[in-house]
């Protein structure tokens, strides 16, 4: 290739990041105008308005926040199956093949895409602040039991964070 050539291909490639990060963006910006729609219509709503300051007042993975959540089952099992930023999204739809981690649940973060784990890291982290006593990198270490997810992407999670709290 000559000079001219490489400087075209180069191009091509910048553009075509370009607009694959352009995709990205977008998809994005639909999700931040649709996060968490379905809490405001039934049967999620009238759940949700008995339960959100019970849960502010508890501890993230407590006993008693377990019990809060069997107690709003019908509208997480809705709330889940409408938002797939949630892992349990995918409870129903993994196949048995699955990555297991050591406790027997079934690594359901493996599948979710990359779009997928932005809004539900930062939805982690904004829950966290309707905790009196949230703290995002105790949800982070919680979840990674809780999910299976593997001490990389606890880190990649880490980092996020202190990316997102260098613009608070």
């Amino acid at each position: 290739m000559n000079k001219h050539e490489v400087e075209e291909e180069t191009r091509k490639h910048i553009d075509t990041v370009r607009n694959l990060l352009d995709k990205v963006r977008r998809e994005l910006a639909d999700r931040a105008l649709a996060h968490d729609q379905s809490k405001l219509h039934s049967p999620e709503r009238e759940i949700f308005e008995v339960y959100t300051e019970k849960l502010k007042g508890c501890t993230y993975g407590s006993d008693e926040y377990k019990q809060f959540l069997k107690e709003m089952e019908p509208a997480l099992e809705h709330h889940y199956f409408k938002n797939r930023h949630h892992p349990e999204h995918f409870n129903l739809q993994v196949a048995d093949d699955f990555e297991y981690h050591e406790r027997g649940k079934k690594n359901t973060i493996c599948c979710m895409n990359l779009i997928d784990i932005i809004e539900m890291i930062c939805d982690w982290y904004a829950a966290t602040k309707r905790h009196a006593d949230g703290d995002i990198m105790k949800s982070i270490e919680i979840n990674q039991k809780r999910f299976g997810y593997g001490d990389e992407l606890k880190q990649i999670f880490t980092n996020t964070i202190e990316a997102l709290k260098d613009g608070e």
